[in-house]
């Protein structure tokens, strides 16, 4: 039953159960507040007074007259009707959906912490300074690196700061270079860094273990190439065995290379991108140390460098005077700012607690649980959906479908979209763009043995239906409060809709 538009009979409150949920706007009725100012006698000045007159609004903003009973409640069924990694498993491949641990929030949510506003001068804001220098310092122990900048605001971020610093480095040494090499099954958001960094791409393909075909890699070499995006282990959740070579090959011909760290949590103190040869490592907060991720941010991408990168890193950064205190210090040859004012600091604390309370060795059994929870899932379902690649995976396992598709024309997302009505969230499907109808999990290692089970089970249930009903399969998910959406439509056709007030 919808919620009656504006006009149309009387706005009572919607109730919970309901199939559809009103907009905020559908809800408002003129006079209605959540909120209550107390009247004073101080005197009230026209906006004029205080701001240019050319600067002020000429209509009041469109807002929603609501209650702030109704209100709450509007968000909090709203919130009812998602799926969150508090209330179930998250096996998002690449992703990284990681549970939030409850320590670390209450730590950012300290009143010292979070109510100290990012302006305040060092000398009286020596806690968070020390923060800073600490994450900085145990990133760097993590990674392998000399030095970090903390400001880039999430993944994304990391890795335009990470090629802006590979310019700098490049153009420092009058040397022009014009292209970055990425393979053929790297995350979408390289080529777009590459491009906005000012370089040409160069794809180069996988080769049948779905590692980076080495030659192929020789063959695309030259004095033109600023460097090569990667990460360790791979898009396909596999580890790239020459990665030795790939970084003396690289460095042969002047180039840097650059460690996408989308998928550092699988090699958390096992291994280091600093010893396989990395200069450049921007990190993923949210997907290695369980910050939280979604919704838009606020989110945090630090970039680490080899100590020859470490006078470009933005500024200014946190470190600690010659009398122990913490100040600002921008590096002489800094690219400059990346973000406002010291990136978002309460995400960055977050990382910090994750950090200290695991500790190296719980670090280290982080990435231990992650490789076994996915090769256990891949081996558990193995005979209804094979892995792409044969061999035992990292932290999250690449399956694929294609005998799905062959045998009743059902496709991985037919697949994924009935995995929700059995109570999980869906998995990436069609990505790495190189496995045909990949289904990409990663249950990260806070899933306990029972959990990936039950997704075993609900992965055999569906494989069964796929054989008997192939039909209910196309026109899941059914029990959900959206049923399938037509994705590549909407992506073609964008409507933007209005409300009878034209908001």
């Amino acid at each position: 039953m919808a919620y009656a538009a504006p006009g149309s009979r009387a706005k009572s409150a919607p109730l919970m159960g309901r199939d559809t949920e009103p907009t905020i706007f559908e809800m408002s009725v003129e006079g209605r507040r959540a909120y209550q100012l107390r009247t004073t006698d101080i005197e009230v000045k026209p906006m004029g007074a205080y701001l240019p007159v050319e600067h002020l609004a000429t209509q009041p903003v469109k807002l929603a007259s609501v209650s702030e009973r109704d209100l709450v409640a509007h968000f909090t069924r709203l919130s009812h009707r998602q799926f969150a990694v508090d209330l179930g498993m998250y096996p998002l491949g690449s992703c990284t959906m990681k549970y939030n641990p409850k320590f670390c929030d209450t730590v950012a949510n300290e009143p010292g912490l979070a109510k100290v506003h990012p302006g305040t001068p060092a000398h009286l804001t020596q806690g968070w300074l020390e923060i800073f220098v600490d994450l900085e310092n145990r990133l760097c122990e993590i990674t392998g690196m000399a030095a970090a900048t903390l400001q880039p605001a999430a993944g994304a971020a990391g890795e335009l700061t990470g090629l802006l610093l590979m310019r700098a480095y490049h153009e420092a040494r009058g040397d022009a270079r014009r292209r970055v090499i990425i393979p053929d099954s790297a995350h979408g958001t390289n080529p777009a860094s590459v491009t906005l960094g000012g370089y040409e791409v160069t794809t180069i393909p996988s080769d049948e273990r779905g590692l980076v075909d080495v030659e192929a890699l020789k063959g695309a070499l030259g004095p033109d190439v600023a460097g090569i995006m990667l990460t360790n282990p791979n898009t396909v959740g596999l580890f790239e065995e020459e990665i030795v070579e790939i970084a003396g090959l690289v460095h042969e011909v002047g180039g840097l290379l650059y460690y996408d760290g989308a998928n550092l949590n699988a090699i958390l103190g096992v291994v280091r991108p600093g010893d396989m040869g990395f200069d450049i490592v921007h990190m993923n907060l949210h997907k290695t140390f369980a910050t939280p991720h979604g919704g838009g941010g606020p989110g945090a991408g630090p970039v680490a460098v080899a100590a020859h990168l470490a006078e470009y890193l933005p500024g200014p950064r946190a470190q600690r005077a010659a009398d122990g205190s913490f100040e600002w210090v921008t590096p002489h040859s800094s690219i400059g700012r990346v973000h406002g004012w010291h990136g978002n600091a309460l995400v960055l604390a977050r990382a910090l607690a994750y950090i200290e309370v695991h500790g190296g060795e719980g670090l280290t059994a982080v990435a231990h649980h992650a490789v076994l929870n996915a090769n256990w899932l891949k081996q558990r379902v193995a005979a209804i959906l094979p892995a792409a690649y044969d061999r035992p995976c990292m932290h999250e396992a690449v399956l694929t479908a294609t005998s799905w598709k062959k045998a009743n024309d059902v496709r991985a997302l037919d697949v994924a979209k009935r995995l929700m009505e059995e109570g999980f969230h869906a998995p990436t499907v069609y990505f790495p763009l190189i496995v045909d109808e990949a289904l990409m999990f990663e249950p990260t290692e806070t899933e306990s043995l029972q959990s990936l089970e039950s997704l075993a089970q609900a992965l055999e249930i569906i494989h069964a239906e796929a054989q008997s009903d192939p039909q209910s399969l196309h026109d899941a998910p059914r029990t959900t409060p959206v049923r399938r959406v037509d994705e590549a439509r909407a992506a073609r056709q964008l409507m933007a809709t209005e409300d009878a007030a034209g908001r």
